[in-house]
């Protein structure tokens, strides 16, 4: 199969699609491998390592254009879109439900696009979305805290105190794996954490793991609420298969908070779960509304690109080898997993989360099989 791997476009967003050594496996199965130049530079990987595992280094236009597969990180842009041709399977992040306007283009363009974050397992798990959700995890806490200080606009708090003066309040809404690793940063500064999450076997395992040192709450408007009000840094962590996230911190909650206060919301690429909050990006990631500073960077992984390169191609890799190997309609029949990831199969939404999310029609992916 002929694969692009092409030079990543958002602001700031230092991942590439592939390491040098995912090319060289597949180059030595016979797959023929194009890389943009300069693609995986923001990693840390030159092009002479990427002409050493047997990839061809080419032009914007070559990458996108004329193999049957990409595989990027991020969504495409419009420029890049219109350089996609009908059948050509895109292999990203889509994060669709909250992007109308990608999505009548890339079903314009009739492509295949398969999803890495509705990739699931049987028993609910999503082993790409995973890697990059620990890193934006950890990253919200981190940065969080660092905007309470006054120099960058906070209300000038050290979450984890000193004798004598109380810790800051923390509090993170959903305790699957973004969440997890935001607790596991905010509990280690030694903040006062509480996570909120609606299956009370999974605050039931958080509140196991951390030794009761937290505080767990049924996650509901009224405990939200009060959560909220009393808290320095609010985390938004929520994900729904392939939809658009609920919006559980409203306006008012975020109006009731201290001047000065933070909000992070990793579920900014999905729409959001903090009402006021907005995309934003890694060269202009705040901004303040009601006295409180909003975070919305949708590409947070990118800041560490070396870790979130390696832990990201390490769940793609084996996705990439089958579709390159068998094709991407076998593959999928053959893949429950990966036919999960599939959003968009040549001009029909066949992503059940992102057609309701959008209000679009819905087929079957099994009905285009036949």
């Amino acid at each position: 199969m002929k694969i692009g791997i092409p030079r990543e476009t958002k602001d700031q967003e230092f991942r590439v699609g592939m390491t040098p050594d995912g090319v060289r496996m597949l180059t030595g199965r016979g797959h023929v491998l194009w890389v943009e130049a300069g693609a995986g530079l923001g990693s840390g990987f030159p092009d002479d390592d990427y002409q050493e595992a047997g990839a061809r280094l080419v032009s914007t236009a070559e990458v996108w254009s004329e193999p049957e597969m990409i595989v990027k990180v991020k969504e495409p842009n419009p420029e890049e879109v219109a350089c996609l041709h009908e059948g050509q399977v895109l292999f990203t992040y889509l994060h669709l439900a909250a992007a109308p306007r990608v999505t009548d283009a890339l079903l314009e363009a009739k492509v295949i696009g398969i999803a890495y974050e509705t990739i699931r397992h049987a028993d609910g798990s999503f082993p790409v979305l995973a890697p990059m959700s620990e890193v934006a995890g950890r990253l919200a806490a981190q940065i969080g805290v660092t905007l309470l200080q006054k120099n960058r606009g906070g209300k000038g708090l050290l979450v984890g105190g000193v004798p004598g003066v109380p810790r800051g309040a923390v509090t993170v809404i959903g305790g699957g794996i973004v969440g997890i690793n935001a607790v596991r940063i905010a509990h280690a500064l030694g903040a006062d954490v509480t996570v909120l999450d609606v299956d009370l076997r999974r605050l039931a395992y958080v509140y196991d793991i951390f030794r009761g040192e937290l505080n767990t709450l049924f996650s509901n408007p009224v405990n939200i609420e009060r959560a909220v009000v009393e808290s320095d840094l609010v985390i938004g962590a929520v994900y729904i298969h392939g939809r658009r996230a609920p919006t559980l911190v409203t306006e008012a909650m975020v109006q009731s908070m201290e001047a000065g206060s933070v909000v992070v919301d990793v579920a900014v690429d999905q729409g959001g779960c903090i009402e006021t909050i907005h995309p934003t990006t890694h060269s202009d990631p705040t901004y303040s509304l009601h006295d409180v500073i909003h975070y919305g960077v949708a590409n947070m992984p990118g800041a560490v690109p070396r870790t979130s390169t390696f832990a990201l191609t390490n769940t793609t890799f084996p996705y990439v080898e089958r579709i390159a190997e068998e094709g991407i309609e076998a593959a999928v029949r053959a893949d429950p997993a990966l036919e999960q990831g599939a959003n968009l199969w040549r001009g029909e939404i066949v992503c059940q989360g992102v057609a309701d999310s959008l209000g679009l029609p819905y087929r079957e992916l099994s009905e285009l099989l036949r």
